[in-house]
Formats: structure tokens, C-alpha cells, sequence
């Protein structure tokens, strides 16, 4: 049965099923779900005792970021050197221990990457690198090859599917020709990168969720036994939900299975990889570590195939929120969101846990009420108590944790949905004059906003918010201290030069900088005239007249706001820049 407002889709018209109670009467869809087997009816995990219902969460497991080889091939571009440094830079600087750089076998760049790491010794010494190859002999040389010299401990990846598809229709070989595949290139793991002197080694049944249990329970301790596993030298055992097919409870089963069975069971890491096809990627990870998982591997923000790899931030921040330490540090959020936004070229939606520009704000009055109740009780009971705001237990409604502990301050939650009155101050903007803001910076504005307000104490009109918008991102005060007089691109595109000219403070700056990028040469201009800016985001979108261009930056050590209107993206962008620059910090 269609409908004439949605013709494409297809509403429901069959039966009620008969066992219904009356309250129920959603009815069965035409939707083509007996094409597809439940997952018991292909893995069905041995009967045994369940553990992990009782178990709870005490410790941080291992975290292994996988953003610079799983994440990376997953990415439309792939990261160039310069953003895969500047991600795992940030890795360390998170206090990841053991990172996954990359697929030396796979590219050049990512041989490359790896010997840069060997050659400049960017990688504290307490940090282990984990390199990944197919079972293939050439290919497992090559990986060797990428890590030799290499001063920290490496950890060598093997993998290879294992689950009877995979095994038919990728491979084309019985479970007997697998068996010998992996363990020929767990001998070769073994020949060729034994004479390491800090080397470990991981063995990957790739979608080990899909496999019998009783097939990769063989696999695993034959690769333990031929690696010879010791408490002294352990074995990871990675277990992945290469594709997500089940409840989470299921993929809990398999791994407490493993972690009771496997054999040299205090001579292996269990580690888990599940991906999020399902949506329960989280769930599968944290009922994994109560069933006996040591070792998560995931990328910060959940990137990668499909539906995208276990976010290791919201579980790591999962833990902090039930008073866990998860041994990584997550102070400045938008800091790292920037930095994986900037390398992956993906941005973090609104509403994503933790770090999404939304995740503190209540936009419902009953909400915001409780949060500002909360607000004032926690701040009377530090008082009471003689304590510090930041120190004391912390209970306050809507708000799982304090957003200071992330580096967010409390605008967002108690004062932006405040100011936004009839429609919202964003909504206001975009209606009467098409101004679509981003949300970070509605926040910013939403501060001017309420600054105007408290000393007028009045309502602010729709033309009113529209003057102070212009004044406080667009007008330039005159004289500007920082003018463009000049600004040409000469040659062709892969081989152009910029000329950008420049008035700052009354004296006259002229400089050439290589490629087409304007705003990167008028950035460089700037800084090399003495007024350095960092482009934290740029965006933007036509409006009357031509385009708008919406500029965040760091100047300073503060972080602002730029906005300027022209008749193109790249007038608009380079207009922004340079009001930047000459813009007095508002405070």
C-alpha cells in the first residue's frame, strides 16, 4: 500500500501476527527479511556457563587505535604524510601505547610512513607499533623489511578470513587449505622477523563473529603453539566482528568462549575488533572486555568501513563516566576532534557521544531547568563541603559528566537554548536573512548575544541580532590595521604562484608563495608580517549578492571568529583572513 505524499515507500499492509496482545498492531511489511539467516542458525557456540552477565567493568583495557591502517583505507583520500604524522602525534599525545600505523605491503606511502618512524624516531621508546599483512610470503618480507631499524617494540599483524563465505567465495578453499595457509604464513611471520630483538607477534581470524568456534579455536593455538607463546612473549589473539550480524550478547559468548578454552591462555593478549554494522559496535566491545577481552582495537570517533570501526573515545569515555580511568587523556575534545577532523576530512556529527557540538545542550525548557537546578545544588554542596566545584561527586540531571572535564565550557548547556526564544537565535538568522551559522559558532554568537541583552536588558529584535552579528564578525573598524592591497595567481594550476601584497601597520609587505591555495598564501602572508593566525575551520554558503565565508581561528592562544561577505567562495575566505588579523580580540 502506498500514499500519495510518499509514493516510494511501501507502508505496511500484512497481517497482525496472531499471538499479538491488542495494544500491538504493527503489521507485517513487505520488507525482504527471509532472505536472510539468523546467526545462530550458521555459529552456534558450544553450551557453557556464563560469566560475563556478572561481571563489571573495573579496568581500562589495552586501547590500539587503528585510525592510521584500518581507518585510513576506508577514508575517499586517504591520509598524505603530513596529516598520518600529525594523527599519530596526536595518538601519543592522547597516551596510546600501542598504535597501528599502517599497511606497509599495501602502498608506498604507508612503507614510507613506517620508515619514517624508524629513521626519525618520532615514536616515544614506550610506545609499540603494530604493522598488518596478508598470510603471503612476499607480502610478509615486505612488512619485515618496513620494520627493520625500527627502535621501539613492533608487534607483526597476520590475518585471513576464516568464515566458511569467505572461505567458499574469496579464497576458494576448504577449511582444511585455510588452516595451511595461515599457519604457512605464521611460519613465514616467524622465519622472517624472529631476529628482531623487540618483536611480538598477532594473529587476526578475520571475521572470527562468522566462524565456528570449534574451527578457530584449532587455528588460534596452533599459531600459539608454532609462535611458541610466553607469558614473557605473548601472543595477541585478535578476535573481529569483521562485519556486525548479532546481538551483542552473541559476540560476548564467542569471546568468553575463546578466553576459556584457548590453550597457553596466560601467554595470549585477547583482543576484539568489532565494527558497528549493526550499530552495537560499543555494546559488542564492552560486553567483550566482561567476557574476558584485555585488548580493544577501534579508531578515536569510530571511522572506518561501512558503518565504521568501535569508537575507542566513547568507550573510553564510558568508562571515565562510571568512574573508571581510562588511561587516555580526552581534556581538550574539540582540540582532537579538530585534529581527526582535519585528517580524515570527516566531520563529527552533532550528536556524536561526547564530542559532538550538541551533546551538552538541552534544548527542551524542562531539561534546562534541571540542569541549571543541578548547576546550583553542586555549586551550594561544594560550598557546604568546603571543596572544590571540580573535585566533588558529580550529579547533575541530563549531564552524564562535567563538560569542563572535556575542555567544554557551560555556555552551551545553560545559556545559548536560553537566548534562543521565539525559534532560536540560529533560526532567526537563517529565516530573516540566510545566514546558515555553524553551530559552533550559533555558541560563539549566542555569548555577544547574551553580553547585548544583559546591558540593555531587553528582547533583541530580528533586525537587532542581524546589526549585531554584522558588527561583531563583519564590520572591519576603520582604518584597518591589516589591509590586502594585492592578491594575483599567475601560471597554471599545477605549477601556479601567488602574489599577495599587504599594509600592516602602515608598512607595506610583499611576498610569493607556491601553489593555487589563496587562503594558505594569505595565511602564510600574515605570519610572515608578524600577524600569524591558525585556520581552525572554514566554511560557508551564498547568500544575496554572492557568498559568505564563516572563519574560526586561533590568534593569540584564543580562538575566534571572522566572517566576510564577497562576490566568490575564495573572495569571501581571504576577506575573512584578513579581518582576522586585523581584528582587536574581543574578550
Amino acid at each position: 500500500m502506498t500514499t500519495q505524499a510518499y509514493p516510494t515507500i511501501d507502508t505496511p499492509a500484512g497481517a497482525v501476527p496472531e499471538t499479538a496482545p491488542d495494544w500491538f498492531r504493527q503489521r507485517r511489511s513487505q520488507m525482504p527479511s527471509h532472505r536472510y539467516r539468523d546467526i545462530h542458525d550458521r555459529v552456534q557456540v558450544p553450551a557453557q556457563e556464563r560469566h560475563w552477565p556478572g561481571a563489571r567493568l573495573r579496568q581500562a583495557p589495552l586501547w590500539v587505535p587503528v585510525d592510521l591502517r584500518d581507518g585510513n583505507q576506508a577514508l575517499a583520500e586517504p591520509m598524505d604524510p603530513d596529516r598520518k604524522r600529525r594523527f599519530f602525534t596526536l595518538l601519543v599525545a592522547m597516551g596510546y601505547k600501542e598504535i597501528e600505523i599502517g599497511y606497509p605491503s599495501a602502498s608506498q606511502d604507508d612503507f614510507d610512513f613506517v620508515r619514517l618512524l624508524a629513521d626519525t624516531g618520532i615514536a616515544p621508546p614506550d610506545v609499540t607499533v603494530v604493522v598488518f599483512t596478508p598470510a603471503r610470503r612476499d607480502l610478509i618480507a615486505r612488512t619485515v623489511e618496513s620494520v627493520r631499524g625500527l627502535a621501539n617494540e613492533v608487534v607483526i599483524h597476520l590475518y585471513t578470513a576464516t568464515a566458511p563465505v569467505w572461505r567458499d567465495t574469496v579464497l576458494g578453499k576448504n577449511s582444511r587449505e585455510v588452516r595451511e595457509l595461515i599457519l604457512a604464513g605464521a611460519h613465514d611471520v616467524l622465519e622472517l622477523a624472529g631476529d628482531l630483538p623487540r618483536v611480538r607477534f598477532q594473529f587476526s581470524p578475520e571475521v572470527f563473529n562468522q566462524t565456528e568456534p570449534g574451527y578457530v579455536l584449532d587455528l588460534c593455538d596452533s599459531v600459539t603453539d608454532l609462535w611458541q607463546a610466553s607469558p614473557q612473549r605473548p601472543v595477541t589473539l585478535n578476535l573481529p566482528a569483521t562485519v556486525e550480524i548479532a546481538t551483542p550478547n552473541v559476540y560476548a559468548d564467542q569471546i568468553e568462549y575463546m578466553h576459556r578454552h584457548l590453550a597457553r591462555r596466560d601467554s595470549v593478549v585477547l583482543s576484539v575488533h568489532p565494527h558497528n554494522d549493526r550499530g552495537t559496535g560499543v555494546a559488542c566491545a564492552e560486553l567483550a572486555v566482561l567476557a574476558g577481552a584485555q585488548r580493544v582495537e577501534g579508531c578515536v570517533f569510530g571511522n572506518g568501513e561501512r558503518t565504521g570501526n568501535v569508537d575507542i573515545a566513547t568507550l573510553a569515555l564510558n568508562l571515565h563516566a562510571q568512574g573508571v580511568d581510562p588511561m587516555i587523556d580526552f581534556s581538550d575534545i574539540d582540540e582532537i576532534r579538530r585534529t581527526v577532523e582535519y585528517c580524515t576530512r570527516l566531520p563529527v556529527h552533532p550528536r556524536h557521544p561526547y564530542v559532538g557540538d550538541l551533546v551538552h545542550t538541552a534544548f527542551s525548557g524542562t531539561h534546562q531547568d534541571a540542569i541549571k537546578k543541578g548547576f546550583a545544588e553542586h555549586r551550594e554542596r561544594a560550598a557546604r563541603t568546603a571543596r572544590p566545584e571540580h573535585e566533588i561527586e558529580w550529579r547533575v540531571p541530563y549531564l552524564p559528566i562535567d563538560p569542563a572535564d572535556i575542555g567544554r565550557g557551560y555556555d552551551a548547556v545553560v545559556r545559548v537554548n536560553s537566548q534562543s526564544g521565539k525559534g532560536g537565535i540560529a533560526y532567526l538568522l537563517e529565516a530573516g536573512h540566510g545566514l546558515d551559522l555553524p553551530r559552533r559558532l550559533q555558541i560563539d554568537f549566542a555569548r555577544q548575544v547574551q553580553r547585548h541583552t544583559d546591558g540593555s536588558g531587553t528582547e533583541v529584535s530580528a533586525a537587532e541580532l542581524c546589526a549585531l552579528f554584522d558588527a561583531t564578525y563583519l564590520d572591519t573598524p576603520q582604518p584597518p590595521e591589516v589591509q590586502l592591497k594585492d592578491l594575483r595567481v599567475t601560471g597554471p594550476a599545477e605549477a601556479a604562484v601567488i602574489t599577495v601584497g599587504l599594509v600592516v601597520g602602515g608598512r607595506q609587505h610583499r611576498s610569493t608563495h607556491e601553489g593555487s591555495d589563496q587562503v594558505s598564501a594569505v595565511v602564510s602572508a600574515l605570519g610572515q608580517a608578524g600577524r600569524p593566525i591558525e585556520v581552525l575551520s572554514l566554511s560557508g554558503h551564498p547568500v544575496a549578492g554572492g557568498r559568505i565565508a564563516y572563519l574560526e581561528y586561533r590568534r593569540a592562544g584564543r580562538i575566534e571568529w571572522s566572517c566576510a561577505r564577497a562576490d566568490s567562495a575564495s573572495a569571501a575566505a581571504v576577506a575573512a583572513v584578513v579581518r582576522a588579523a586585523g581584528t582587536v580580540d574581543r574578550g
